[in-house]
């Protein structure tokens, strides 16, 4: 049974840092690329965030150089380190695998954590 489990989650002021977690189970993780989607009340989800099995980083334009992402193939987990949070951060995060061998393609999402920016 696949399961991908996000944690870190909250509420912050603006300016301030979070990091959110997605550990994945039921997976062979190395082989997956791993994202970060968020969805804000109202509004259609978006990609924030990708990191390849190989480690190279993707960023929407709307969180570079506040946002980085990264892996740790040992502990099965994909991390999002958020700084300078701005309010219109505030979303439901959600992590995804990816992947795709010999034309199958397997995909799976994390039931999201909730990050809220307010003072």
């Amino acid at each position: 049974q696949v399961q991908l489990v996000e944690s870190g989650g909250g509420l912050v002021q603006p300016g301030g840092s979070l990091k959110l977690s997605c550990t994945a189970s039921g997976i062979i993780f190395r082989i997956y690329a791993m994202a970060w989607y968020r969805q804000a009340p109202g509004k259609e989800r978006e990609l924030v965030a990708t990191i390849t099995a190989g480690a190279d980083t993707m960023y929407a334009d709307s969180v570079k150089g506040r946002f980085t992402i990264s892996r740790d193939n040992a502990k099965n987990t994909v991390y999002l380190q958020m700084s300078s949070l701005k309010a219109e951060d505030t979303a439901v995060y959600s992590c995804n695998a990816n992947a795709t061998l010999v034309l199958h393609n397997w995909n799976y999402w994390g039931q999201g954590t909730q990050v809220t920016v307010s003072s």
